[in-house]
């Protein structure tokens, strides 16, 4: 059962991601760790091992057809999140995990009250 929750949290994350243009991250590593019950620091793990393979080239696609992609931006966010990755991966493994688990809660709340407050 777990496998099928986790393979229904991938399409909520892809659906979620393909409308909203975020990173699945904000859907799946809350779901790893609240429905699948991973520790922190195993769920975030995860939820990057999903970007080593190329699982949204099709919502990319439909963004592209119709010229909603800055192709340019998207390479030099590429290179930062790849540079980026390394470096919060370390400073992950430093953290307890309920310091961990704190902060990604705490960045869920600033995106989520800056989007509601912005015009």
């Amino acid at each position: 059962m777990t496998y099928l929750l986790v393979a229904l949290l991938g399409l909520v994350a892809g659906v979620v991601s393909g409308l909203f243009g975020v990173g699945g991250a904000i859907v799946i590593v809350p779901g790893l760790v609240l429905l699948a019950k991973l520790p922190q620091h195993t769920a975030n793990g995860t939820s990057l091992a999903v970007l080593l393979l190329p699982v949204v080239i099709l919502g990319f696609l439909q963004y592209y057809k119709r010229d909603q992609v800055n192709l340019p931006y998207a390479a030099f966010v590429a290179l930062g999140l790849f540079f980026g990755a390394l470096i919060g991966g370390r400073l992950a493994g430093m953290l307890p995990e309920p310091a961990l688990r704190r902060a990604f809660a705490v960045l869920l709340l600033l995106v989520a009250g800056k989007l509601l407050l912005s015009k």
